[in-house]
């Protein structure tokens, strides 16, 4: 997965201590990447030594990483390094910096020193900070040690998080449904701050792409019947299945068509009046194609659903649930729930697509548990000019059988949970994903302009994570 995104790798060093050394680190750190199969951009070419250390590179170097565009940037610090080049070349690119330097070796039987490279890091440190370059700092350990590998894939999913963030296009189809004023957003506000852009388009253009598909008998239609007959137990009429499958297949031609790598939609109640079905079937095929459509016109519920998923890679789906109501008997117990809109990947038993459901008399819905596991929640969420990400970790926990898809979670305290959601700026839908990405989202938010935001006080572990004193914030 480390391939999605673009390294760009400059090692660095000064010129009073051992240069022979410093290349010597260098191609160490490289081997290491190497065998991490990262994929970087390597400055070898920029001159005889293949490190940073004047001007004269530093434009080389950073031409060459303008036009690879890369998503991140590696400084190691093989000696003492350059503090003045490492800033200039940083603040060139809007991307995460990882600053690092492989840790001293013993002084020589002579007292002398060859490196100095954790001296180095500090005064880094410092000038990039003259220079309001936000930087995430790996600490000075051997290139073998384990804490090494893990920052830097962390540092990888990192860059992932932000360059989904700011590369992301929502189709909104429709406007938010009256009553639901809490998903209100600024449109303006999340271009000007975050690069964040809207699609908007009336629900009569999907409509009109649904029944063009369906006159067409578009084949993708097909495939999509067949594959939720596949893995669902369809409980539908058949006519009522091949438009949940063209409902999909339309959204995804949508998204595609503008560019978009996610949709929010008025899921109710004029979708209905038109097709007479749910949408949540087909907003849930979407979610396991990394494409999620989120309801009720949730644009901030989206952006948390991709935020969340690119802090794994991509490798976990995120569901996108309602907080509903607590547990009858755990006091600190509470069911997410909604019709559909987690990912048929995250079912625990064999989903179902029942006939209707108790909220609305109309197909398309979708039931079933999800899985068990440790969960990290988030919701980017904002008012008043002011944006958050709100984060913390539940496990599931056993609860009653739920209509729709549905999980039960333990919290730490959900009084504090639920209170965060009450005072805001947070609404009552939230997306969570099953694997431990708090430190990484964490680390994110220095990137992003968005202030992280706890529901429990664990932000001295995440930060002790980050530092490498402890190997999991999810207290197993």
């Amino acid at each position: 997965m480390t391939d999605q995104i673009k390294i760009g790798f400059a090692p660095t060093r000064r010129n009073i201590f051992s240069a022979d050394a410093a290349i010597e680190y260098a191609d160490k750190t490289r081997a290491k990447l190497d065998e991490l199969k990262v994929n970087y951009v390597d400055i070898k070419d920029a001159n005889a030594d293949g490190l940073l250390y004047d001007d004269d590179g530093m434009h080389k170097i950073a031409a060459k990483f303008q036009a690879a565009h890369i998503d991140g940037l590696f400084l190691a610090n093989e000696n003492f390094g350059t503090e003045f080049e490492c800033a200039r070349l940083a603040k060139q690119f809007n991307v995460p910096v990882l600053l690092w330097g492989p840790k001293d070796e013993a002084p020589a039987a002579d007292g002398s020193r060859l490196r100095d490279t954790q001296c180095g890091l500090f005064a880094i440190g410092k000038v990039l900070r003259r220079f309001n370059v936000p930087f995430t700092y790996l600490v000075n350990v051997d290139i073998d040690d384990p804490e090494f590998t893990r920052g830097v894939e962390d540092f990888i999913k990192v860059c992932n998080i932000v360059k989904t963030f700011k590369q992301t296009r929502i189709l909104q189809v429709g406007p938010r449904p009256f009553d639901f004023w809490s998903t209100m957003v600024n449109e303006g506000e999340l271009l000007e701050k975050f690069n964040i852009s809207l699609s908007p388009i009336p629900l009569p253009e999907l409509v009109d792409e649904i029944h063009d598909l369906q006159d067409k008998k578009d084949p993708d239609i097909a495939k999509t019947v067949a594959y939720l007959r596949e893995i669902a137990d369809v409980q539908i009429a058949d006519k009522d299945l091949n438009m949940v499958a063209a409902l999909k297949v339309a959204l995804k031609r949508k998204m595609v068509q503008y560019g978009c790598n996610a949709g929010a939609i008025q899921c109710w109640t004029a979708l209905q009046n038109e097709i007479g079905i749910l949408p949540y079937a087909s907003e849930s095929l979407l979610q396991d194609e990394g494409m999620p459509v989120t309801c009720e016109t949730d644009i901030h519920g989206v952006i948390s659903e991709l935020l969340v998923e690119a802090a794994t890679m991509g490798e976990h789906r995120a569901i996108f649930a309602d907080v509903n109501c607590r547990h009858p008997e755990n006091p600190n117990g509470e069911l997410l729930q909604h019709l559909g809109v987690f990912p048929f990947s995250t079912a625990k038993n064999k989903p179902i697509l029942p006939k209707s459901h108790f909220v609305f008399d109309y197909p398309g819905s979708v039931g079933f548990e999800a899985q068990d596991g440790h969960y990290t929640l988030c919701r980017f969420d904002g008012d008043h000019g002011e944006y958050s990400l709100l984060l913390g970790n539940a496990e599931t926990n056993p609860g009653p059988y739920e209509q729709g898809t549905y999980v039960w979670l333990q919290f730490a305290n959900l009084n504090r949970f639920e209170t965060k959601l009450v005072y805001g700026p947070y609404i009552h839908h939230i997306a969570a994903v099953r694997d431990d990405v708090v430190p990484v989202l964490y680390e994110a938010c220095k990137y992003l302009n968005v202030k992280p935001d706890f529901y429990d006080p664990i932000e001295e572990d995440v930060q002790a994570y980050l530092r490498g004193d402890i190997t999991s914030i999810i207290k197993k």
